[in-house]
């Protein structure tokens, strides 16, 4: 009889390696979910004290100003938020599009800390910039690189504790532009570093909520840059010691430059302002009573419907300029009432413009197909509407 012993062996190290990284992927999953949470939440408060006070009389115009830029503040707050996640949906999905021109460098700079200086200045930062005195052409998409770096520029504001230093500089060679944001904040360690670019990543949070974040603006830049050519790295020396982001890009040479396109730009200047009839088709009584009351405010006679059936004859009867239809309405959604306004001979140049919910880009080529002329995202930016009102004031 064979009595020896048999002994097998099995590496499982590769197995429990990709275990703890699901565990870990799941932990940050769940502490996003739990702070997104609670970031949608916090602006609530404030804009539903602000909404109450306004119901309140004998309100003088100073705290009517300052109740209304709460709302304002808040509201953008929260569109930010939602416009991130939709941002990663498409990222993640490869829907992305980008709108590739020739840039300069020094412009996309200039307007990236337009828009983060709120910031630097309300947290009593010192930024110092440092350009380089030559040219830098890019092709990239503006809108997309502007927000990668007023991002980096707001997550150093952020990072960094009240009366910090901040410095932005450009420096070009031969193939690439690269542009450095330091900051001396809170900085991160190795492992910080390591991760900083992942999905759900974040920083410690402190009690006050000044620090930490979503864990999804620094996924979206690396994402963006990517798409644009370039590349992003970050490096601190650890706790207390301060960031840096490098964003390099690749120069457009002269032989290989595309035809630059023409943008509309918001806000643009018309010859003149003249009234226009608008129908405003919503089921959201609130919304459309405010779209409603702010279009009357610059000077439109407005026209408000609920149901899409008695839009389609209100149409019929009262010949509109502009209908501004929500896409989710009962009965018939938006895109059909679209159609069957295109139908009607009565409406053969009206103007039709989708204020939706329905944000992705197939929501707008399904809303251009049904007949739409533009297509705006809830809440409305009211400068958007605008420039579509004057264009169509100036035809």
């Amino acid at each position: 009889m064979d009595t020896g012993l048999a002994v097998f062996f099995r590496d499982v190290t590769s197995r429990k390696e990709a275990e703890e990284r699901l565990l870990d992927a799941d932990r940050r999953k769940d502490e996003f979910l739990a702070m997104l949470a609670h970031e949608l939440r916090n602006p609530l408060a404030p804009i539903r004290a602000a909404a109450e006070l306004l119901q309140l009389a004998k309100m003088d115009e100073a705290r009517i100003q300052k109740t209304s830029e709460v709302i304002v503040r808040q509201v953008t707050h929260m569109t930010g938020l939602i416009d991130d996640l939709l941002d990663v949906s498409r990222v993640t999905r490869g829907q992305i599009e980008l709108n590739r021109i020739e840039l300069d460098i020094h412009q996309v700079v200039n307007e990236a800390v337009e828009q983060a200086n709120p910031l630097i200045r309300a947290r009593r930062h010192e930024l110092t910039i440092r350009q380089a005195p030559q040219t830098a052409i890019v092709a990239a998409d503006k809108k997309r690189l502007v927000q990668v770096l007023s991002n980096v520029l707001n997550n150093a504001a952020k990072y960094t504790p009240e009366g910090g230093h901040l410095s932005l500089r450009t420096t070009v060679d031969e193939s690439r532009v690269q542009i450095e944001v330091t900051d001396d904040g809170i900085g991160m360690t190795p492992e910080m570093t390591k991760h900083a670019f992942d999905l759900f990543a974040q920083a410690e949070r402190s009690s006050d909520r000044s620090s930490g974040g979503l864990g999804l603006g620094l996924a979206l830049v690396k994402s963006m840059v990517e798409l644009n050519d370039g590349s992003v790295t970050c490096r601190s020396d650890g706790l207390g010691q301060g960031s840096t982001f490098s964003i390099c890009l690749p120069l457009l040479l002269e032989q290989a430059r595309p035809k630059s396109s023409e943008l509309l730009e918001s806000g643009a200047e018309t010859a003149f302002h003249r009234p226009l009839r608008i129908m405003v088709v919503d089921d959201n009584v609130d919304a459309a009573e405010m779209l409603k009351m702010l279009l009357q405010e610059m000077g439109h006679d407005v026209l408000v419907e609920h149901e899409p059936f008695q839009a389609l004859e209100r149409a019929r009867l009262d010949s509109p300029q502009v209908c501004l239809l929500d896409i989710g309405l009962p009965e018939i959604d938006g895109n059909e009432l679209a159609r069957r306004l295109r139908a009607q001979l009565e409406n053969s140049r009206l103007v039709l413009v989708a204020v939706t919910g329905y944000g992705q880009e197939s929501d707008r080529q399904n809303a251009i197909s049904a007949g739409f002329d533009f297509h705006l995202v809830k809440p409305v930016d009211i400068n958007a509407l605008t420039s579509i009102l004057r264009t169509i004031e100036v035809a």
